[in-house]
């Protein structure tokens, strides 16, 4: 703890800080230009997507994480494929891009919240952080990679 602060405004700034961080992020990352955001390969190791489906039995949840980005007047809505198009389907995958950077974003602000809280406390926030956020980057990676799948099976069948 860097500062000393009331315990009253401690849990003030807790209470709010994630929600403002997280909408904050969203709100500049939807603002973003889509140029700025190119996916990369999948690792190896995730290529098929079997490690989201088997470890992190990923299609039990997913489809309870929120779409923050339809808050937005400028976000794209992910919560599902509405065309099997290839120009729909490349923007999906660079939004689920977009998506992971900026949990990633909001995830790197949980350091600040050692500023003002103890370290028992601090651990607490940094792990709504983990909890707010990894889910939803598991999420995105999950989808881009079977978003990247059916583009290439809509490209090859349609050349």
């Amino acid at each position: 703890m860097l500062t000393e602060l009331p315990s009253e405004l401690v849990a003030l700034v807790n209470v709010v800080g994630w929600p403002l961080i997280q909408l904050g992020w969203a709100w500049l990352f939807t603002r973003l230009p889509a140029r700025w955001f190119r996916p990369p390969r999948p690792w190896a190791w995730e290529r098929r997507g079997t490690v989201y489906e088997k470890i992190f039995a990923i299609k039990r949840w997913k489809h309870r994480l929120p779409d923050g980005a339809s808050w937005f007047a400028r976000g794209f809505p992910k919560s599902s494929l509405k065309t099997a198009d290839p120009g729909y389907l490349r923007q999906f995958i660079v939004e689920t891009w977009r998506g992971e950077l900026c949990h990633w974003a909001a995830l790197a602000c949980a350091p600040i919240f050692a500023i003002w809280n103890p370290p028992w406390a601090t651990t607490v926030m940094v792990s709504c952080g983990v909890i707010l956020n990894v889910p939803c980057i598991l999420a995105q990676r999950y989808n881009r990679i079977r978003l990247q799948r059916l583009l290439h099976r809509r490209v090859t069948t349609s050349s």
